[in-house]
C-alpha cells in the first residue's frame, strides 16, 4: 500500500502538506477506502487518524464524515459533513446530512435541512438520493402518501435505468409496500433487480455511457454507445457514479497510532453551523510525521 493509491483528485488535496505529511496521511485515506465495507470501525480510525494531521483537507473530513455515519456515529457524520461543505463549498453530501438527521431521530430537521437547498443546483444523481432520503423522512412521520410524492421525480421512469436507478425504484417499491399498493411494489422490485443486473454485466465498461438492455439477446453496437435489453434501458455516465464510495481491495496494514476520541452525541454541537473547521486530536506518539498544522480540540465542536 503506498500514498500513489489514493485517488489523483484527492491526493492533489494533501500538496498543502509536507511530503511525509501528505503520504502518511495517504495512507491512512487509502485504507479507510479499504476497510469501509469488510470493517468499518477499522476504517474510521483510520479516517480519525488522517484527520489528526490534516484537519483543514476537505477529503479528510469527508472521509471522517462517511465512516462515522457507517459506523453509526450520526452525530459525528453531521458535523464533518458540515464542515465538509463549509470547505469544498459543495452540496454533494446533503442527502447524507439528511440520513445523519433521521439517524439522530430528527425527522422534521432532516425535511427542512434537505429543502434548505435547490435541488436543480444538486447533479442528478445526488438529488436522486435526496429524494430517497427525504422519502425516509417522511415515512418516520408516518407519512407514506408524502413519501411516494417525494420519490415521483422524472428520474423515476421504469423504462430507463441509470446507476442510481436501483436504489430509487426499490425505495418506490417500499413505500408502495406502507401503502397496501403490494403489487405494484413487486413490480418496482422486479424492475429493480433487472436494472441492477444489467448495470453490473455493463460494470467495467469505462467507454460505454448509454446502453439499452434486452432480456434475450444482448446487442452491442459502440459507435452510438447502446446496448438493447427488453423490458429495461440502462443509462450510465461517468457522472452518475456516487463520489462517497471508496475504491480499492482490502489491505493487511492496520492503524497503529492511537485513535482520537470520538466527539459527544451534543445535539446542539451536530446542529452548530460555525463551529470550527479543524479537527482536533491528540499529541502523536514516536514515529509519526512532524504538524503541518494545528487543529484545536474537536471537542470544542461538541461544546459549539
Amino acid at each position: 500500500m503506498e500514498p500513489r493509491d489514493l485517488d489523483k483528485v484527492a491526493r492533489g488535496e494533501l500538496k498543502t502538506l509536507s511530503k511525509e505529511n501528505a503520504d502518511w496521511v495517504a495512507k491512512h485515506l487509502v485504507m479507510a477506502g479499504r476497510l469501509i465495507d469488510e470493517d468499518p470501525e477499522e476504517a474510521h480510525k483510520h479516517a480519525l487518524s488522517a484527520g489528526r494531521r490534516a484537519g483543514r483537507i476537505g477529503v479528510v473530513r469527508e472521509t471522517i464524515a462517511i465512516t462515522a455515519y457507517t459506523v453509526g456515529d450520526y452525530a459525528m457524520a453531521l458535523r464533518e459533513l458540515r464542515t465538509y461543505r463549509r470547505i469544498s463549498g459543495r452540496d454533494d453530501h446533503l442527502p447524507l446530512m439528511v440520513d445523519s438527521e433521521r439517524g439522530l431521530e430528527r425527522p422534521e430537521r432532516a425535511l427542512e435541512l434537505g429543502r434548505s437547498v435547490d435541488v436543480a443546483t444538486l447533479d442528478v444523481p445526488v438529488r436522486v438520493q435526496l429524494a430517497i432520503a427525504m422519502s425516509g423522512a417522511r415515512l418516520d412521520l408516518g407519512q407514506p402518501d408524502a413519501a411516494l410524492r417525494e420519490l415521483e421525480i422524472p428520474q423515476l421512469d421504469r423504462k430507463k435505468a441509470f446507476s442510481y436507478s436501483p436504489a430509487l425504484f426499490d425505495a418506490y417499491a417500499t413505500v408502495l409496500d406502507d401503502l397496501g399498493r403490494k403489487s405494484e411494489g413487486d413490480e418496482w422490485r422486479v424492475l429493480s433487480e433487472r436494472a441492477s443486473a444489467a448495470l453490473d454485466a455493463l460494470a467495467g465498461g469505462d467507454d460505454l455511457e448509454t446502453v439499452e438492455i434486452v432480456e434475450e439477446e444482448l446487442e452491442v453496437d459502440l459507435d452510438d454507445e447502446w446496448i438493447d435489453v427488453e423490458g429495461v434501458t440502462a443509462e450510465v455516465t461517468a457522472d452518475d457514479e456516487d463520489p462517497v464510495d471508496a475504491d480499492g481491495s482490502a489491505g493487511d496494514e492496520q492503524a497503529t497510532d492511537d485513535v482520537v476520541d470520538s466527539p459527544s452525541d451534543d445535539e446542539d454541537a451536530a446542529d452548530d453551523e460555525d463551529a470550527e473547521d479543524d479537527h482536533g486530536g491528540d499529541e502523536h506518539g514516536d514515529g509519526e510525521p512532524p504538524h503541518d498544522e494545528q487543529p484545536h480540540d474537536e471537542q470544542a465542536d461538541d461544546r459549539g
